[in-house]
């Protein structure tokens, strides 16, 4: 197997620069530099894109920026003693030992192993104190390769003795500590100790999940509690044995990402946090997971195995209330959506055999012809006249099905019911999209608020698929019939008025506004909210009011704009982009022919400050120019593939073509004229191919 780490990886007691950006960049070089890795570029920007997303810093002056590459050829350790120190997020302050994990995208389970155990191994004090002590790079190969193979440090004569004995809240057990039972050995309460499980997982699944394992495992050891940990990360996962999670009082999900499985912990009492507060406060964590085991008021995971309650989520991140709204909005549109998609193409092809009357006889047809009777017009007739009323059933569904995913989003499957009666209710009231947000919110807080009773034993089976439908309904949909949906519906109709009056020049700043905000964040709550607008009013279209099919042509083009200039951008200038992005690319041309804006996600992620800007105006020329040619779509979704569904296509394709070479020019000139500069320290390597 490769050495993981060499002397010509290491540097001691150097300046790499005053951020973390610096620091990866140029540790990124070193491994170019020892033909571990194709280039730099692509392995700094996936390391420091992960970096980005979650600080790797960690308490006791230590920092792992990690990541998965396709630039790196095979798994890599390169380590930086930093003087001066650098910030790399840890609550205790700035860190000087940084160990940098570059792993292929296809590293052999064995290599995924060893860099686990590292990164374990790294929260032992004894360890940490070595590599401070280490007087060359030769001492501190020998001392990762010793950690690696489960030696004693040797070095660490000149470590306090009591060093690995004063592990607390951020210590940690060896490398089997994961799936040891920390009570082994631990002195036991009169009473027995109690028992916890925890699930330990990040995105990466190379460091943060096991060092937050070793952590909670050290700290509940301390306090004579009975801790197994599931590690769910790159190198495998043995699940916990189900008489384990039966017995245990608690679990603590140390997690960015979903937990795999959470059904098997279904009634338990849990704590909730993000992967890196198991490693900054694990002792913390372990004592709110005792005092939910006593609490019969505490959360727990849900009996039904489903995401938890989005008001829960919020709480325990200490979200706003707008952040909650937002987290519940999105969740009604994004179950909407498939219900629009396909209802509106439905619609489009029923135009597009039966013509624009179709909405005259439609219903007449499919009630009184069928194959052997065939309407007035023959068999395209009766088809259009099928498609358009399938179609139009399903848009119907439109708003209950985003006010009932509201709710669900708020109170879980309580909430269902109770909003979709009130979106069906806002839908009968004509108070239309904005009708079933309200109904939905109303809905949702109130099954959750009637979740929270305490209610007798006997009728606790009974709330969730009775009470609590039965009295959000009636509270939701009551208020939407009492008082809310005539206000409501009165607005909805103001506003098609004056979108449906629309010409000229406002029309053209609307196509702007709709530009930009579908390429703000591609793909996120702004590009939704746009998005969702355009096909709440989509229904309304009709021959004689095509304001409705402008406005979702204009969205539609405008959201294709940022994948195919980023395609068109790798083209134009290969060096500007790493490889991981120039393959991206190669991608990004069907993403955005498909409408699918997510395609430029990997681009500004890695670069936001110049590929957003440049995104936002070819979206705003591609939204005013598809207003000002009057380009209309009556399909929701699929880009260019639904052809037959737009009006003018050829001036939508300009609108298009016009937009991406905008937006590639404008990406282009700033990576080439307006980009960053790198710490003096930082040394310029060659890619190694």
């Amino acid at each position: 197997m490769t050495q993981l780490i060499t002397t010509e990886l290491v540097e001691l007691d150097q300046n790499l620069g005053n951020t973390p950006e610096a620091v990866i960049r140029h540790l990124a070089s070193k491994v170019a530099a020892a033909g571990r890795a194709t280039e730099v570029e692509g392995l700094f920007a996936d390391a420091f894109a992960r970096e980005q997303k979650t600080a790797t810093g960690i308490p006791g002056g230590i920092a792992i920026p990690h990541c998965r590459s396709a630039a790196v050829t095979e798994p890599t350790l390169a380590m930086a003693r930093l003087n001066p120190k650098v910030d790399f997020g840890a609550k205790d302050g700035p860190a000087d030992l940084i160990f940098f994990i570059a792993a292929p995208d296809g590293a052999d389970q064995a290599h995924l192993k060893l860099l686990s155990k590292l990164a374990r191994s790294l929260i032992k004090k004894d360890f940490t104190a070595a590599l401070r002590n280490a007087s060359s790079r030769e001492e501190i190969v020998e001392l990762v390769d010793g950690a690696l193979a489960d030696k004693p440090a040797a070095h660490a004569a000149a470590v306090p003795s009591d060093a690995a004995a004063t592990a607390a809240a951020g210590g940690a057990t060896g490398a089997a500590g994961a799936s040891a039972v920390a009570g082994a050995g631990a002195p036991a309460a009169s009473s027995g100790p109690k028992r916890l499980v925890a699930v330990t997982a990040c995105p990466t699944g190379i460091a943060h999940t096991y060092m937050a394992a070793d952590s909670l495992v050290a700290a509940a050891q301390e306090m004579g509690v009975d801790l197994q940990v599931e590690t769910q990360g790159s190198s495998g996962a043995k699940p916990l044995d189900p008489a384990v999670i039966a017995a245990a009082d608690a679990v603590i999900f140390a997690v960015d990402v979903d937990v795999r499985g959470k059904e098997r912990f279904a009634g338990k009492p849990v704590i909730n946090a993000p992967v890196k507060r198991g490693i900054d406060e694990p002792a913390k964590m372990v004592q709110e997971a005792l005092a939910a085991a006593d609490n019969p008021n505490a959360r727990r995971v849900p009996h039904f195995g489903a995401e938890e309650q989005a008001e829960h989520d919020a709480e325990e991140k200490g979200e706003h209330i707008g952040q909650k709204l937002k987290r519940a909005l999105l969740t009604g549109v994004s179950y909407m959506i498939p219900f629009v998609a396909g209802g509106g193409l439905l619609i489009a092809l029923g135009f597009l055999l039966g013509g624009y009357d179709i909405t005259d006889v439609a219903d007449t047809v499919v009630v009184e012809n069928n194959f052997g009777n065939l309407p007035e017009g023959g068999l395209a007739i009766y088809l259009g006249a099928v498609l358009f009323k399938i179609g139009a059933l399903s848009m119907g569904f439109l708003v209950p099905a985003l006010a009932g995913y509201i709710a669900y989003a708020i109170a879980d499957r309580p909430g269902i019911a109770p909003g979709f009666v009130a979106g069906a209710v806002s839908g009968f009231m004509g108070a239309g999209f904005l009708g079933g947000i309200v109904g939905g919110l109303l809905a949702g807080y109130m099954a959750h608020l009637i979740g929270t009773w305490s209610v007798p034993r006997w009728l606790r089976g009974l709330m969730p698929v009775v009470i609590i439908p039965l009295l959000a309904s009636i509270f939701a949909s009551g208020l939407m019939f009492l008082v809310l949906g005539g206000p409501i519906a009165g607005l909805t109709a103001a506003l098609n008025n004056w979108l449906s009056g629309m010409t000229g020049a406002s029309a053209v700043v609307l196509g702007i506004i709709l530009g930009l905000m579908m390429c703000f964040d591609l793909g996120g709550p702004v590009n939704k909210v746009a998005y969702a607008f355009a096909v709440a009013g989509l229904s309304a279209g009709a021959a004689d009011n095509q304001a409705p099919w402008q406005i979702m042509a204009t969205v539609m083009a405008a959201g294709m704009v940022p994948p195919l200039a980023m395609a068109l951008a790798t083209v134009l200038d290969k060096k500007l982009f790493s490889l991981a992005e120039r393959e991206n690319g190669k991608a990004a041309w069907l993403l955005g022919a498909s409408f699918i804006s997510e395609g430029a996600i990997p681009f500004a992620a890695a670069d936001p400050l110049r590929v957003i800007p440049a995104s936002m105006l070819g979206g705003a020329l591609t939204g005013a120019l598809t207003m000002a040619f009057g380009v209309t779509s009556q399909a929701p979704h699929g880009g260019i593939f639904v052809f037959f569904a737009i009006g003018n296509v050829l001036m939508f394709v300009l609108s298009i073509i016009a937009g991406t070479i905008v937006t590639a020019l404008a990406v282009v000139a700033l990576k080439r004229w307006a980009a960053p500069k790198t710490a003096d320290t930082v040394e310029s390597v060659p890619a190694t191919v």
